[in-house]
C-alpha cells in the first residue's frame, strides 16, 4: 500500500456497504458494480488532474472482495479438488476485472455457496487500486511517463506495489491478508493487474482474447499453420469456431478474411481461435529459451486455463530415434534453473494422465498408428530442458552422463519450465515435441534437411495438438484439474 500523503485529504468513491449474497450471479453483479465505480473514479480524477494540474486532494479507489466465513468442516464431494475451503474460519480475495473473469467467478462462488451453506460478502475491500491499472481499461487515457507530469504521481494516486504484488500464495509460503483472513483465490487483484498488462505488452493481444486451451511452440511455423487450420475452421459451418485473432486485436471471422499483422511484432505473438465460453485454442509462439517460456506462463496462469501444452522442436538423444519423431514427456530433467527459487529442483513434475491419454490418441488419430506400431514415430520418456543452446560446444562429458543417467530422450529449451510451472500455478500441463535434430550423433539441424522436415511435419504435429485440446475440452473440469496438482492446504478457488 502507498502512504498518503499526510497534508492532503484523501477523497475515496461512495460505495454500497457489504452484502451478503446467496446467489452467485447477483456476487459477481455486484463485483462488476464496485470495480467499475472505484476504476470509473480514478479514470475521471485522472483526467482531471491531467488537464488542471496537481489537485487539492489525493484520489483513492478500492478494489472489491469477496469474503467467506464458516465455522464448520464442510462435507464435500471427495472426488472435488476445489470449491472449498480446507478448514473452519474467514477467507477472502481482492477481485479485478469481474467482467473478464464473470463465468469463473459465478462457477468458483456458486460451488462455495453449495458446499459450506454460507452466504459470501461482496464489499470494499482496504486494497486500493493503482491508477495505472484502472486507467488501463480506457483506451483514452494512458499514464505520462515519470517526470512528464507537473506532479508526482504516487503523490496523489497509488500506483503499483512490488512489495505486494507476488506469488507468495501458489508458492504455498503460508500466506494471510493484512486483516488475517486466509487466501480465497490463488492471486491476488494487483497480482492479476499485473499480468493482465503484461500479457497485453508481450502478446498484442487483450485478455478477454485468450480461449481455455493453451498451445504453446517455439517456431514462426507453427503460426502459420495455425492460421490455416484457423481458416478453414471458420469456413466450416459445423467446426463450433468463431472468430480468429491476432496481434494487435485483429479479429477476422470470415475464412478469406485479411489478417493485417502490426507494422512491428510483440515479443510473443499470439493468435486465437475462439469458441463460445472460451473452449476454443489460443496458440503462443513463445520463442526460444526458459526464460521466455517462464514469462509467458507467469502472466497467463492468471487467466486460469484449463490446459496448456508444448508443442515444439527438441533435439533427439537415441541413436533409435528419426527426425520428425515424436516425443512424449513423462517426466522433466530441469536444468533450466529459471525457477529454482520458486520451485525447488527436488519438486517432481509428474505426468498427467488425463494429458498423456489425450495427446496418445491424438498422435494415433493423425498419424493412423495404434498400439504397438505408435512406436515407429513416437516415444515416451524423459524430456531434458536446457538454458544454453550451445551447449554442444563446450565440454560435453558431465552434460551427456546427466542425459544418460535421467533416461533422457529428448533435450529442449521450454518444456520442462513450461511444465513446472503448470504444477505451481496447478494449471493441467503436457508436452509433445518432434525431433528436428540429433546432435549426438551428427545429425544437426541444417537448412535442407529443416526446410524438408518443417514441410512434412509442422501441420500434423500441430493438428495432433489441436485435436489434443479438442478431447481435453468435452472432459469434466473436475476431472481434469484433479487433486494431482493440489498440495495440503489449497485455495478454493482454482
Amino acid at each position: 500500500m502507498n502512504a498518503a500523503d499526510p497534508k492532503l485529504p484523501v477523497v475515496t468513491p461512495s460505495a454500497p456497504e457489504p452484502e451478503r449474497f446467496r446467489d452467485p450471479s447477483a456476487a459477481v453483479a455486484r463485483l462488476q458494480e464496485l470495480y467499475q465505480q472505484a476504476s470509473d473514479f480514478l479514470c475521471h480524477k485522472f483526467t482531471d488532474c491531467l488537464m488542471t494540474g496537481m489537485p487539492p486532494s489525493r484520489y483513492r479507489a478500492f478494489y472489491p472482495e469477496i469474503r467467506l466465513s464458516t465455522t464448520s468442516f464442510a462435507a464435500v464431494d471427495s472426488r472435488l479438488s476445489f470449491g472449498h475451503v480446507a478448514e473452519p474460519g474467514t477467507y477472502s480475495t481482492t477481485v479485478t476485472r469481474p467482467d473478464l473473469f464473470e463465468n469463473y467467478l459465478v462457477q468458483q462462488i456458486g460451488l462455495l455457496i453449495e458446499n459450506h451453506d454460507v452466504p459470501v460478502t461482496i464489499g470494499p475491500s482496504i486494497t486500493p487500486m493503482p491508477v495505472h491499472f484502472a486507467v488501463a481499461n480506457d483506451a483514452n487515457v494512458t499514464v505520462p511517463q515519470e517526470g512528464a507530469m507537473e506532479f508526482t504521481l504516487r503523490d496523489v494516486f497509488d500506483v503499483p506495489d512490488l512489495a505486494t504484488t507476488n506469488d507468495d500464495i501458489v508458492n504455498g509460503y503460508g500466506f494471510k491478508h493484512e486483516d488475517g483472513s486466509g487466501p480465497l483465490a490463488p492471486f491476488t487483484a494487483q497480482r492479476v493487474d499485473y499480468s493482465l498488462a503484461r500479457l497485453s505488452h508481450y502478446t498484442a493481444t487483450d485478455a478477454r482474447h485468450f480461449q481455455n486451451h493453451v498451445l504453446f511452440t517455439n517456431y514462426q511455423f507453427y503460426v502459420e499453420e495455425f492460421e490455416a487450420y484457423a481458416r478453414s475452421a471458420l469456413a466450416d459451418p459445423d467446426s463450433g469456431y468463431t472468430a480468429f485473432v491476432g496481434p494487435g486485436n485483429v479479429v477476422i471471422t470470415d475464412a478469406d478474411a485479411p489478417m493485417d499483422a502490426p507494422a512491428k511484432l510483440p515479443q510473443m505473438p499470439t493468435y486465437h481461435l475462439k469458441r463460445k465460453g472460451g473452449g476454443g485454442i489460443t496458440l503462443v509462439n513463445i520463442g526460444v529459451g526458459p526464460s521466455n517460456a517462464k514469462t509467458a506462463t507467469d502472466h497467463i496462469a492468471v487467466l486460469r486455463p484449463h490446459a496448456w501444452l508444448m508443442v515444439g522442436h527438441c533435439a533427439g538423444l537415441r541413436n533409435s530415434q528419426r527426425l520428425g519423431d515424436f516425443v512424449l514427456a513423462h517426466a522433466y530433467l530441469r536444468e533450466d534453473h529459471v525457477l529454482d527459487d520458486d520451485l525447488p529442483v527436488w519438486v517432481p513434475i509428474p505426468a498427467l494422465a488425463e494429458i498423456q491419454i489425450a495427446l496418445e490418441d491424438a498422435v494415433a488419430k493423425v498419424s493412423d498408428f495404434a498400439g504397438y506400431d505408435l512406436k515407429r514415430i513416437m516415444r515416451t520418456g524423459t524430456v531434458a530442458t536446457i538454458d544454453n543452446r550451445n551447449w554442444e560446444l563446450r565440454d560435453q562429458s558431465g552434460p551427456v552422463q546427466r542425459l544418460s543417467q535421467s533416461r533422457a530422450i529428448a533435450l529442449d529449451m521450454e518444456s520442462a519450465t513450461i511444465a513446472a510451472n503448470g504444477f505451481r500455478f496447478r494449471v493441467p500441463y503436457g508436452t509433445l515435441l518432434c525431433v528436428s535434430d540429433k546432435p549426438l550423433h551428427g545429425e544437426l539441424k541444417l537448412p535442407g534437411m529443416a526446410s524438408e522436415f518443417y514441410r512434412t511435419q509442422v501441420s500434423r504435429h500441430l493438428l495432433i495438438g489441436i485435436r489434443a485440446m479438442e478431447k481435453l475440452r468435452e472432459m469434466p473440469l473436475e476431472r481434469i484439474h484433479s487433486r494431482k496438482l493440489r498440495s495440503f492446504e489449497e485455495t478454493a478457488f482454482l
